[in-house]
């Protein structure tokens, strides 16, 4: 991966890599989940959600190894249960896969996933008999030049009862050229003392390791479309849905509009009827009903109903819209409230700020809510009316129903329905132009 962080904790489509295959585990019903972790181990388990178990693999020596260190921490279990074993690498793998692999059959020791590559690689080749039993799976590293052309590959995913995989691991050894404890020779330990195995076969795209940055994004792109066409089957309309880009943790209501070039991340929830786009970026934040967002980045944001941001808003962390409110052309907000149906239409920037009712905030206006030290509070009362490029000194209370200048720098309290003004008089100088251009001819015929 060229990277530091550990492989399955990279994130795709709004998990890391390993959170999608317990998903998708999580609907077998499991009594326990135990992840094997290795390189990075600290940082594997800040990913794992609640109620999974993480045991360490102190050497990397083998998948075999691996399996034996896993089992191990499942403590006592019946003989007859199955133990699914899982790539924490594979975030493609679906519930529907996985039932069909644990669903034994009476007398059956164990099943695996095959998938058929028209070039294998590096993948070990399932082995069958002359009646297309398996029979075993050989590595790529130790297959003979006619196993080499096998196109049925293994893909490392097994189901195989506790009692006869415990017996199995126990007989697993490293003579081979990797001098590691193969899962994969299991197959061919319980094949040749007459255990009944079977292999189900999957589409090559469900099994697909990541083992690059290039297969992350192709797999980030699958989990997108799987994504996008589950909001579309539930009544969620997305104009485009190759350039539309929602996190699966995403929560989007039916009757809601998605442009192109909307990017939904973390815990967002977007309401029924709002239209959301084009070119949105919205991270752990809300928008409500029938709300208008287009061009415009939201963070840790709540927008009521009825809203419109936008375009070229910033919402910032901690600003709460309440309904029918507008935050619009080039505004940012911090840590603000405007009240149901207040407006700053545009031009604005209002941090730590309280706005009430139905204000009206001028082009222009600035909260100056920073004194080089400490952050203070400016409110704004309801219905008040803040004139076009006003300065609020905070910390300062504009009054209901109270008005300021145009131009004004605001440092005092102005009382509800009170008229704030701060300017300096007006004056005119007659004739300035005429010596002004005059000046500059002289300094002109001077060069």
């Amino acid at each position: 991966m060229r990277s530091d962080l550990p492989k399955v904790a990279h994130v795709a489509a709004g998990r890391p890599l390993v959170s999608w295959v317990i998903e998708s585990a999580a609907a077998l019903g499991p009594a326990s989940t135990v992840v094997v972790v290795g390189h990075g181990a600290d940082r594997v388990r800040e990913v794992l959600p609640d109620g999974v178990d993480a045991v360490v693999q102190p050497e990397q020596l083998g998948t075999g190894h691996a399996a034996q260190i896993g089992l191990d921490a499942l403590g006592a279990i019946d003989p007859e249960d199955v133990v699914v074993i899982l790539y924490g690498d594979t975030p493609l793998l679906t519930p529907t896969l996985l039932e069909r692999l644990a669903a034994l059959d009476d007398g059956e020791t164990a099943r695996l996933v095959s998938a058929r590559l028209p070039d294998p690689g590096g993948y070990g080749r399932v082995i069958r008999d002359g009646e297309g039993h398996v029979k075993g799976v050989v590595e790529h590293r130790d297959c003979t030049p006619d196993q080499l052309g096998i196109d049925e590959i293994n893909a490392g995913i097994y189901a195989v009862r506790a009692g006869r995989l415990a017996e199995a691991l126990k007989q697993v050894t490293n003579d081979n050229v990797q001098g590691e404890y193969y899962l994969t020779d299991v197959v061919g330990i319980l094949v040749a003392a007459g255990d009944r195995l079977s292999a189900v076969e999957s589409p090559p795209e469900e099994v697909m390791g990541i083992n690059s940055q290039e297969q992350l994004a192709a797999a980030r792109k699958e989990l997108q479309r799987r994504t996008n066409q589950r909001l579309m089957d539930s009544g969620v309309a997305i104009i485009d849905p190759e350039r539309t880009y929602i996190d699966d943790t995403v929560q989007v209501e039916p009757g809601a509009r998605i442009y192109p070039g909307t990017h939904l991340e973390g815990a967002t929830r977007i309401g029924a009827g709002s239209q959301i786009g084009p070119d949105v970026f919205a991270v752990d934040s809300t928008v409500g009903a029938d709300s208008t967002v287009w061009y415009a980045v939201l963070r840790g944001a709540v927008v009521g109903d009825g809203c419109e941001v936008g375009p070229y808003a910033s919402l910032r962390p901690g600003t709460i819209l309440g309904n029918r409110a507008k935050a619009g052309t080039f505004v940012e907000t911090k840590n603000t409230t405007l009240g149901e149906g207040a407006k700053a239409p545009h031009l604005s920037y209002l941090g730590d700020a309280t706005v009430g009712a139905r204000a009206n905030i001028g082009a222009g206006t600035i909260t100056c809510n920073y004194d080089g030290y400490h952050k203070h509070p400016t409110v704004i009362g309801e219905e008040a009316f803040v004139g076009s490029d006003t300065m609020l000194v905070a910390p300062v209370t504009i009054g209901d129903r109270a008005i300021t200048g145009a131009g004004s720098v605001i440092t005092k309290d102005v009382p509800e329905g009170a008229l704030g003004v701060e300017r300096t008089a007006q004056k005119e100088i007659l004739g300035y132009a005429q010596r002004r251009e005059a000046r500059k001819a002289a300094e002109d015929a001077e060069d």
